[in-house]
């Protein structure tokens, strides 16, 4: 902190934004992130407002070798949005979006969260496949991949950038696309926050209006047939239509029967875009499965689709994920799941299993730093609790139940890695993306200034 206090006017000279250290009364409230594990005190947050003041900051993290730590909608569970005795770069006051409905474009500041840029994209009947959390940071999810609602028929978040402003581990400001440095627009398409730091997003946008949304629930006693039931029936789906099977507790709402209230369920969640004969009849045969105790199935707006699962990730609550891909939903997988779900110590904890496929695999898989195209879905343990002394049994059970499902397993989501270490990180790429990621490292970051990350070091 000596370091900070005595040379921070050397900072200021030439900072436009704000800088807050831990005597100033919102620094508690500046460090806090999305996970509620996370504990950090860096000596110094450093809020842009600009590209210059991005700059800036890199400039005076590198001269003392001090931490950098990168925050844009700070929801990362890992928590690498912030550091301890080090500096962070705080997006919250960049949050500009500025929508091209002509050329169905974006362009967005990396503060912005995705129910800020669907409200600006939706206002024009547009927008890109973005979370299913509307608090998650646009940045974040597009660098490390972005699976969401609308990824088998348009792509993934990373899919869709066609453009990035970036500023170097030495400063300098460079911009990324098909025609300039492009090998750097596809590192930055799934390979994280490693290679500089992202001022301004560039999207393409599709047209979606009102979807058919909503989700099916039934007891978890009926989990293992619904399962097997929907490992077939996600064959049938067009690329429209874009599901997500969840364990939780089932929630004290309205249109949830009191007999369930509070129980272990499974829910299956559905997004169709088209609203045609054929994913009617789709949605038809889910809602007949059963039938559900719940069914709460009909068109929305899909702003109200992309909030609905918000109530289950507040801020603040602890957090600790395992995360892998499946290639099918075997006996033994279901078996698995069900089991895990069963035996949760937290109601607030869940088990996720997202739909891939469609336009997501139709994408080579060299031609983007996201390695696991072919992957039918992609699961997530999710220990969710709130007092810091059950971290220990909570933790224990998403390592337990993973242990069980990776032999049914593959890789890992970057996005939704914790503190895993590097074969984590290498199992998230692949071999082959991996090094072609490391030799970009070398060549954008030789350094490895941008190391508070899912880190990809830079090749010998």
């Amino acid at each position: 902190m000596a370091t900070i206090d005595s040379d921070i006017q050397i900072l200021r000279r030439d900072f436009r934004g704000e800088l807050i250290r831990a005597a100033d009364a919102d620094y508690d409230a500046a460090r806090r992130v999305w996970n509620g594990m996370i504990d950090r005190r860096p000596a110094l947050i450093a809020r842009c407002v600009d590209a210059d003041d991005v700059a800036a900051a890199i400039a005076y993290a590198r001269e003392r070798a001090l931490p950098l730590a990168i925050r844009g909608g700070g929801h990362n569970v890992a928590g690498s949005a912030v550091c301890d005795s080090g500096v962070v770069i705080d997006f919250t006051r960049m949050k500009y979006i500025a929508i091209d409905p002509e050329r169905r474009t974006a362009r967005v500041q990396p503060g912005a969260v995705w129910g800020e840029f669907d409200r600006e994209a939706q206002a024009h009947g547009l927008t890109t496949t973005g979370g299913l959390v509307s608090t998650t940071g646009v940045a974040g999810l597009t660098l490390g991949g972005g699976i969401g609602w609308l990824m088998r028929k348009h792509g993934l978040t990373c899919d869709n950038l066609v453009a990035a402003d970036v500023v170097t581990a030495d400063g300098k400001r460079i911009r990324a696309s098909d025609e300039e440095h492009a090998d750097l627009l596809w590192a930055l398409r799934g390979g994280g926050g490693n290679f500089g730091v992202v001022a301004a997003f560039e999207f393409q946008l599709h047209e979606v209006g009102p979807v058919n949304g909503g989700l099916v629930m039934h007891p978890l006693d009926r989990a293992g047939d619904l399962l097997r039931f929907y490992r077939e029936w996600v064959n049938t789906l067009p690329e429209s239509l874009t599901t997500f099977l969840a364990f939780l507790t089932a929630p004290p709402l309205p249109f949830v029967p009191p007999e369930l209230v509070g129980k272990p369920a499974v829910a299956v969640a559905v997004c169709d875009i088209a609203r045609d004969k054929e994913t009617g009849a789709a949605i038809r045969d889910l809602a007949g499965f059963g039938p559900p105790p719940v069914n709460v199935i009909g068109e929305m707006p899909y702003l109200a689709l992309q909030a609905m699962f918000d109530p289950g990730a507040p801020a603040g609550r602890r957090n600790y994920w395992k995360s892998a891909y499946l290639d099918e939903l075997g006996d033994e997988a279901i078996e698995v799941l069900v089991r895990a779900a069963g035996s949760a110590c937290s109601p607030f904890s869940a088990i996720h299993v997202h739909q891939m496929g469609g336009a997501v695999a139709k994408v080579a898989a060299d031609a983007t730093a996201f390695a696991h195209r072919t992957a039918a879905f992609v699961t997530n343990m999710i220990a969710q609790w709130e007092r810091p002394e059950d971290d220990a049994e909570n933790i224990a059970w998403a390592r337990e139940h993973f242990t069980r499902l990776e032999p049914h397993a593959r890789g890992a989501y970057v996005n939704f890695l914790g503190e895993e270490g590097d074969a984590r990180v290498r199992a998230a790429y692949g071999e082959s993306t991996y090094r072609r990621l490391g030799s970009l490292k070398r060549r954008y970051d030789p350094e490895n200034v941008f190391r508070l990350n899912q880190n990809i070091a830079p090749s010998a």
